[in-house]
């Protein structure tokens, strides 16, 4: 089974390029960020007839997350738990019924800038820093609740982290943004740390793998880019994978979003 996970900045936007690609990739399930649509309006057409089946949790004009699947999904369950007060779509998860279930989440994870922090340095309360933190502290919780199940798991998508500084091309120019901040990759390594696989890493390592490159300055063009996009894999998923790749070429298509697809094969 072949899963991806791509933010595609717009489903608008990129009503003919993911069409494209999916035609020419071929995963069996895809897990999409950034949609910009609420559930009404997503062009579910595109998808169904290619044999998809689509569950999407949508938000009007950002956000926004969707599973297309080839195969049935079942148990589909939307926003991440913990705050029922959050009403930004950023979390989708439903189990894949193949040779064995799959249980896949689909995440968003904020973004968490600008700063904002307090004389003593810890987040301002209420500012899109300490939204972020919180969010991952509620991933967590979610995380060892997927282990716990000790059945085939895992969470992808946009994490708005830069892991470490080979995930970057010019670390420096990164240093003080919330996808670099210590705070965030040491929450990022506190979920990692419960068990989890981060798939690409365990098959590729070095310097010069990104998914993500800013429309300004030519970025594309200098391979000025940042790996954030990630599949985390419970360890009973993990002993099912086979590969794990980024599909950068997309960049390079008509009208691209700013990341590229990362993808996942599991034998199941």
């Amino acid at each position: 089974m072949k899963i991806a996970t791509f933010n595609i900045n717009g489903i608008k936007a990129r009503a003919e390029a993911l069409p494209n690609w999916l035609d020419s990739a071929q995963p069996d399930v895809v897990l999409l960020q950034e949609i910009k649509s609420v559930d009404e309006a997503f062009p579910r057409d595109l998808f169904e007839e290619r044999g998809y089946n689509v569950e999407t949790h949508g938000q009007k004009g950002f956000n926004g997350v969707a599973i297309l699947s080839k195969l049935p999904l079942e148990d589909v369950s939307r926003g991440l738990p913990g705050d029922e007060s959050d009403e930004q779509a950023r979390w989708i998860e439903a189990t894949v019924v193949g040779k064995q279930a799959l249980r896949v989440c689909g995440l968003y994870l904020p973004n968490g800038n600008p700063v904002e922090l307090a004389e003593d340095g810890s987040p301002v309360p209420g500012g899109k820093y300490d939204y972020k933190l919180r969010w991952m502290e509620r991933l967590r919780t979610r995380a060892a609740e997927l282990l716990a199940t000790e059945e085939p798991a895992l969470m992808a998508g946009d994490y708005n982290i830069i892991p470490q500084a080979e995930d970057a091309k010019r670390p420096e120019a990164w240093r003080e943004d919330a996808l670099f901040r210590p705070e965030s990759r040491a929450a990022f390594r506190r979920i990692l740390n419960l068990g989890f696989t981060e798939a690409f890493r365990a098959r590729v390592q070095g310097p010069g793998h990104y998914s993500f490159w800013d429309y300004q300055a030519g970025a594309w063009n200098r391979n000025d880019g940042i790996r954030i996009d990630h599949f985390l894999l419970t360890p009973q998923a993990a002993d099912l994978m086979r590969d794990c790749g980024i599909d950068k070429e997309v960049r390079g298509g008509d009208k691209p979003s700013d990341h590229v697809p990362v993808w996942v094969e599991l034998d199941i």
